[in-house]
């Protein structure tokens, strides 16, 4: 291997550099950006659309933490790499509000040149190693063609775009799931994908931390703009209470025993590329929309909510609870029945709460999450016991 590649003793974590962190600024950004979009187009093409352009953000950023697990950020090739990441992300970013716009193919272009050159980078820095470097060679395959769509996309036009960006986010998606697979290569194996658990879990932790701030940010600076009457202060708290509990859930005792399993399973590659990659999206969706549900609520607490305000109050906290059911399904295979219970409550909410008010949804929705977190933590004592 050469000296790009990360080194690491048997059991040593590899700690989160500060490199990487000044890399996630970025994404502070483009999170925000991500949610006054669907605030601002509440609707189910707008949803599509959002959705379509945070699962983009997402993948550049789990692309770029899994080639961090590998490579060594503090060797100066490597933070070049990072800044240069940076720079397009950047414009990647910018361009988010417009996307389906007139910035397609702005925003086409800044995801695949992040796409294909870390690529083409990683497969240079790897070139010492031979299962490495095989292994790159398929991704960089992949990463071409995946770059030709989206940017046919940006060159496209209204639904046009849409359909092409989606087989081109699903080409992205299927990609690690068909190991790479490319004709004349063969495919990649997950034995050869040699991953530090703790360091990729510390990295989606902070991943979700952002998400979580820029829910903070949205609903401190909407609260900031109101009058401070008893039901606005009492949209905040719940929606504060909300935010807290949904910290509590992700960063639980399963979260630090999930890295450990990793990093003692016989596939380690295998079970990061499920819980890690895959999973960790529909947590964050679930905060986004959270933030967009908390801002409605703030704006408009009483009166009868409609469907999307409904929707978004109520299918945020939600699909933040699948995700981490998901995500200890996947690492240990066991049923979190507290976390389940909860997606229920919530369903049944979403399916019998027509005509409340989005104060009132807002509660409804922080007090399953209460006595989901609750319920999990006594569950846990007990069987410490």
């Amino acid at each position: 291997m050469t000296s790009l590649m990360r080194i690491r003793r048997p059991g040593e974590h590899a700690r989160v550099g500060f490199v990487e962190l000044f890399f996630d600024l970025v994404f502070v950004f483009a999170i925000t950006q991500v949610s006054h979009l669907l605030l601002a187009h509440l609707t189910p093409l707008g949803a599509l659309e959002a959705a379509i352009l945070l699962a983009a953000v997402w993948w550049v950023w789990i692309d770029t933490s899994w080639i961090t697990n590998w490579l060594d950020p503090e060797r100066g090739p490597v933070r070049l790499m990072l800044f240069a990441l940076m720079a397009a992300g950047l414009i990647l970013s910018t361009s988010l509000p417009e996307a389906f716009g007139d910035k397609g193919l702005v925003f086409a272009c800044a995801f695949a040149s992040i796409q294909v050159g870390r690529s083409l980078f990683t497969l240079w820095a790897v070139r010492g190693s031979p299962s490495q470097k095989a292994n790159f060679q398929r991704i960089s395959a992949w990463a071409l063609l995946g770059a030709a769509l989206w940017i046919s996309g940006g060159l496209a036009e209204g639904q046009t775009r849409l359909v092409i960006w989606l087989i081109a986010l699903a080409l992205e998606f299927t990609g690690p799931a068909l190991a790479f697979f490319v004709p004349g290569l063969g495919r990649s194996s997950t034995m050869d994908w040699d991953v530090e658990g703790a360091h990729l879990a510390e990295r989606v932790g902070l991943f979700v931390i952002i998400c979580l701030g820029e829910s903070i940010i949205i609903t401190g600076a909407t609260f900031g703009e109101l009058s401070w009457t008893p039901t606005v202060v009492t949209v905040f708290v719940s929606a504060l209470v909300t935010t807290i509990t949904m910290w509590w859930l992700f960063f639980s005792e399963a979260h630090e025993a999930g890295s450990e399993t990793i990093s003692h399973a016989a596939d380690p590659g295998a079970i990061a590329r499920r819980t890690y990659t895959y999973c960790p999206i529909i947590v964050v969706a679930g905060i986004v929309v959270t933030a967009v549900g908390d801002e409605l609520a703030l704006a408009h607490p009483l009166g009868v909510a409609g469907a999307a305000t409904t929707a978004v109050l109520i299918g945020g906290p939600m699909l933040f609870l699948l995700g981490t059911a998901l995500s200890i399904y996947s690492i240990w295979g066991k049923v979190a029945w507290p976390r389940v219970v909860g997606v229920a409550a919530m369903g049944a909410t979403l399916l019998f709460g027509q005509g409340l008010s989005p104060l009132a949804l807002t509660m409804t929705s922080s007090a399953i999450l209460v006595l989901t977190a609750i319920w999990e933590s006594i569950a846990g004592r007990r069987k410490k016991a």
